[in-house]
Order: C-alpha cells, then structure tokens, then sequence
C-alpha cells in the first residue's frame, strides 16, 4: 500500500508525495585504512549522529543507518533539501577532521520523491533507488535531485538549482534529468567528478564467528550470511530470544555490515568497550574484534553471543 494511502497514526498518513535522502561519507574505505578499525567506526558513528539529529530536527524521519551513510524520509520536498544544505554548510563552517589527516569528512546526498511502499518499518520504491543512485553519483559537498523535487520547490529553492541535463542511473530504464543543489555562493564545483573519491581499491577480508565454542569463517566474497535461529541460518543460534532469521552480514563498499532484521534487536560491542551499538532494524560495520549479543544486552542471563574477529585476508 503507498504510504501516502495509511491510516493517520502513521509518519507518512496523508503525504502526496514523500522524499528520500540518502547520504553517503566519500572515500569512506579509506579512512578504514588510515585509521584503523576501531577509530575509523568510532568516527563514523560520530558523523551519522549528527546527520540523524539535523534530519530529524528539519521534520525527517530515519528509516536506516547504512554503515557509513543514512536513508532518511521527509513529508515534504523544501525540508529535504533544507535539511541537506543546512548539514552541507555545518561540515563545511565546523569540519570534522580524521586524527591525523589534513583533509576533512565530506558527504555525497541525494534527493529523490514518490510514492512508496511500507514494510515492517523500511521503505521501498523508485524514490529510494533513485536516491542512492544519486548519493553514488555525487561528487564531494554535493546535492544531486530530480526534476520531480524541482517541480515542488518554491521559486527562492528552485534559483539555487542548477540543471545537470538527462543522466542515465543505473537500473532505471529513462534518463533523469538532474539537479545539483548550489548551497555555496560563487564557488564552482563543476571540476567535481562525480564519486571518484571513493572508487578505491578494496582489501579482501575474512570473517571469524565463534558461537558455543565452535568458529565459522566466512570470506568478503561470500554471498552474505544469515545469523539466526532457523535451521537454514548460515549460523544458528538456539535461543527464544533470536529470530528465526535474525540479522546478516554482507560485503558492501569493502567493508563487512551487520544488519539486524529481529523482533527484539542486535547489540554489538567493539573490542574492549563496554557500551554497546544497539540495532533495531539498523546496521553498522563490524571491525576488529567484538561480540555480537542477539536479543538482549550482554548482561542479561545466558545472553546468545557470537563473538566476531575482522582480519585482512
């Protein structure tokens, strides 16, 4: 059912048409490689903390954390790109530097609208694939939309859109004709190439998981992998508390992302630290060592833990 048709006590009750965001930090990989695991999470999670707390202060709601970027929904086009300019001047005013790198944190954004269809909390259609597409194909600092957006924004927001003409995205069939916000006065971005900054090359990883004594290990070019209760779980976990499919692991941008898909949440503890990222239909990198606690906290009685070790391959 499109959202806009759900009942009242709901976000989307009586939007014509939502928009979507996504973001995504550039040249993520690298700062894996550069810091480190643990700092490199740490400062990740940092990041999405405030792209959460600004999207929701301009009336969005997020729908996912995506390892190192968000998928945010908003009821109107004008808080959408609001929200994206505001955070865009933020980083840009108020830099987040990686420890020991000259260069700041950038984000690549993208805005898309349309109906959309709601599933156990996510959300899917073509507005949520054009807007990834679009977060992929910007550059550092950028905002790509569509004509869709344009056609909903007030005159003031329209004259800060440049058109960019018809650009293929991959998987739809039709050119879409793109816009690229201008949140900075009088600076030229068009020397931008669109995602290079974050085409780089990849190391291969293997993944370690040890539950009741026995150790799995699955390779970055598997399939991806279930953890759950069911017996067809590439790892099964015999507990009330997990579901029967629980949550997956899965290769996306070189890094391993956990994502929980429970009735009752994922928490993940990274190496020595003792406060937890707690999951809820979310999902984060897994680096390092840690233990991944499956229904409850790791203090709760005979809580299912599955101990995790990331190394290179």
């Amino acid at each position: 059912m499109p959202l806009a048709e759900r009942p009242h006590n709901g976000f989307f009750a009586n939007l014509l048409m939502p928009t979507v965001v996504f973001t995504d930090v550039v040249g993520s990989t690298s700062l894996f490689e550069q810091l480190g695991d643990e700092a490199a999470s740490l400062l990740i999670t940092r990041l999405t903390g405030v792209l959460s707390q600004v999207f929701e202060q301009h009336g969005g709601r997020v729908v996912k954390l995506l390892g190192d970027g968000i998928f945010v929904v908003f009821p109107v086009e004008s808080n959408a790109v609001s929200a994206c300019i505001s955070l865009q001047a933020r980083f840009h005013a108020d830099p987040i530097y990686p420890p020991g790198s000259g260069s700041r944190v950038q984000v690549q954004m993208g805005i898309s609208s349309g109906e959309l269809v709601e599933i156990d909390g996510d959300c899917f259609g073509d507005a949520v694939n054009s807007a990834a597409r679009l977060a992929d194909l910007a550059g550092a600092d950028q905002i790509l939309t569509t004509q869709v957006v344009w056609d909903a924004l007030v005159p003031i927001q329209r004259s800060s859109l440049r058109s960019l003409g018809e650009i293929h995205l991959r998987g739809k069939a039709d050119h879409t004709h793109v816009y690229r916000v201008e949140w900075q006065d009088g600076v030229d971005v068009d020397a931008t190439t669109m995602g290079s900054a974050s085409k780089l090359p990849r190391k291969q990883l293997h993944l370690d998981l040890t539950v009741a004594g026995m150790t799995k290990r699955f390779d970055q070019g598997d399939d991806g992998l279930t953890i759950g209760r069911a017996p067809s779980a590439s790892l099964m976990v015999t507990d009330p508390r997990v579901s029967r499919v629980h949550a997956t692991i899965k290769a996306r941008g070189g890094q391993l992302v956990l994502a929980d898909n429970s009735s009752f949440g994922t928490w993940v503890y990274f190496g020595n630290q003792q406060e937890a990222v707690a999951l809820r239909r979310t999902e984060c990198y897994l680096v390092g060592t840690g233990e991944i606690v499956l229904g409850c906290e790791r203090n709760a009685e005979n809580a299912p833990v599955v101990a995790f070790s990331v190394r290179p391959a």
